[in-house]
């Protein structure tokens, strides 16, 4: 039945239990959970996230979120998560794509926007690890989001300056650290400023920090081209929950 099908698929999303004792517990064969989680899963991947105060509503695209952002009035928090893969076969093409230059391991990388109160409203299909994190929101058409909606600012980390050059205004950084030698005045009105931008970005991190309670992500030992749909998966069901909180 769909509705054992859907229990089985969170089950395995939650705690990441092998298909195979889940096949004990519904009384099924091993094939029939893993027929049933990939549809399940792809299923749960392609509903978005969920708009807050507004059942039945789902936000999908990128354009989706600015859209309902500037029709509400408030800030997007856009940060990036990575999460480990298993390495790439050697001699296989484009294996270096997926080691991270940050953590120094093979990587996917997932890009967040959640709101004020750190509900997850969108997550992208995933990059390789190696992908910049500016790189990776620019493949996504954030370019495009800022031209058409230009009353809609993103609150973002150091990772993201290439942006806040190009769209000045709605891509928003920590400012800048003052020269040496400045004056006592700007250095303390500096760090002000950079700890009131950290605790209005911080939201994200703790949307980003909902996600990874969830055991697949913690770490990824299966095939990596099913990481997106199950993150996508996540994502929305976290929303789910957070949005009538």
């Amino acid at each position: 039945m769909f509705v054992d099908r859907l229990m089985a698929t969170l089950i395995h999303l939650r705690h990441d239990l092998p298909h195979s004792v889940l096949g004990l517990l519904f009384g099924v064969d091993r094939s029939t959970i893993t027929r049933a989680i990939g549809e399940i899963r792809r299923l749960l991947a392609e509903r978005g996230c969920a708009v807050p105060d507004r059942p039945g509503l789902r936000l999908r695209t990128l354009l989706d979120v600015f859209a309902y952002a500037q029709a509400e009035g408030f800030e997007l928090r856009l940060d990036a998560t990575e999460i480990q893969v298993r390495r790439p076969p050697a001699g296989r093409g484009g294996r270096r794509a997926f080691v991270s230059g940050k953590k120094k391991q093979n990587t996917m990388k997932a890009t967040v926007i959640a709101d004020w109160r750190g509900r997850t409203l969108w997550t992208d299909a995933l990059r390789p690890g190696r992908m910049h994190d500016a790189t990776a929101a620019r493949n996504e058409g954030i370019a495009v989001c800022f031209q058409h909606f230009p009353d809609v600012e993103v609150l973002l980390d150091d990772g993201y300056l290439g942006l806040s050059r190009d769209h000045r205004g709605q891509a928003i950084t920590p400012p800048r650290k003052p020269r040496p030698g400045a004056l006592p005045d700007r250095v303390e009105q500096w760090e002000r400023d950079r700890h009131g931008h950290s605790s209005d970005r911080i939201t994200v991190e703790h949307a980003l920090a909902d996600h990874k309670r969830w055991r697949q992500l913690t770490r990824w030992t299966h095939r990596r081209d099913r990481l997106p749909d199950t993150y996508r998966a996540i994502a929305g069901l976290v929303s789910d929950r957070t949005s009538i909180t």
